[in-house]
């Protein structure tokens, strides 16, 4: 169960870095990408991978007692992590709304790490 979610959190670590890669291209160049070709696939890797994450998530939490970690967690950051899956790719999303979002789900999933590598 642990090296499943530390496979998973891994991941999407991967995934909220290149959110802000994306966002930033797209301010600072301008870059449009297709809908159909580039943000949907995209978007529903990202869903899957976070669809599982969120399940292992609840499962091991009602498992273990954590202090720190609490099931609305769960749910806000896999709610953060689909929507800058989308908005990644739209530079008129609100520059402070998408870095507090990416810096929370950044921040949520690295003390998961440490609390699973305990």
């Amino acid at each position: 169960m642990s090296e499943e979610i530390i496979r998973l959190t891994e991941q999407l670590l991967k995934y909220n870095h290149l959110f802000m890669d994306y966002y930033e291209e797209g301010r600072e160049e301008g870059t449009e990408y297709d809908f159909h070709e580039v943000i949907k696939p995209f978007a529903n890797e990202v869903k899957e991978i976070n669809d599982e994450w969120k399940r292992a998530m609840r499962n091991w939490l009602s498992e273990t007692d954590h202090k720190h970690l609490h099931l609305k967690q769960i749910d806000t950051t896999s709610e953060h992590i689909e929507q800058l899956s989308i908005q990644s790719f739209f530079p008129k999303t609100s520059k402070s709304r998408f870095l507090n979002a990416n810096r929370t789900v950044e921040f949520f999933l690295t003390e998961i790490l440490k609390e699973i590598k305990k």
